[in-house]
């Protein structure tokens, strides 16, 4: 039997982490820490948004390992021997490297009709498009919106037309979000 979820991001701790599983109807978080493991459902259709921003702290990951590295390496350039400071001073600039280079880490928040909850959906700000693509077609699927066309077919017949569609669409959302909430 094959499972219905597919694995969408996984972001890993120290003492666990975090699995992200999509379906047709549900997002599912399975949160490990050390041997147990915490699992969240969210359903497509009770998803109001998800929120994904850059850490405010995420520089210290860059400056934190950086420092005692470099230090170390000149201690070891001016005392010890210039190959073994080269040596430490080269770890320390790759690891500021490879950080800048992966870029900023992502803090995120999951708001449903019943809860709002932080849970980091990715690692880096960078993959957060991809992943975000994957769910919102998915919420699209679940919950039949069908695209419009962005531009109008005629541009003399637009400035008529803008009134009655904001109208109509905005009678079609709280139509939408009515039924979804089962009102």
């Amino acid at each position: 039997m094959t499972s219905a979820f597919r694995k969408i991001s996984r972001v890993g701790s120290l003492t666990g982490g975090t699995r992200w599983y999509l379906s047709e109807d549900c997002l599912l978080a399975a949160k490990r820490t050390m041997y147990a493991v915490e699992y969240r459902r969210f359903y497509l259709r009770d998803l109001e948004y998800i929120m994904l921003w850059p850490s405010r702290l995420w520089l210290w990951r860059v400056i934190i390992p950086a420092l005692p590295l470099a230090a170390l390496g000149f201690s070891l350039w001016q005392w010890v021997n210039s190959t073994a400071g080269a040596i430490f001073g080269s770890v320390a600039l790759a690891w500021v490297v490879l950080e800048l280079a992966l870029g900023p880490t992502a803090v995120s928040r999951i708001r449903t009709t019943g809860a709002s909850i932080e849970l980091p959906l990715v690692k880096r700000t960078r993959r957060a498009r991809k992943i975000l693509a994957k769910i919102d077609v998915a919420v699209r699927a679940t919950r039949g919106v069908i695209e419009q066309p962005s531009a109008p077919a005629a541009i003399s017949s637009l400035a008529p037309n803008i009134q009655n569609r904001s109208e109509a669409s905005a009678t079609a959302s709280i139509a939408a979000a009515t039924q979804t909430n089962g009102s």
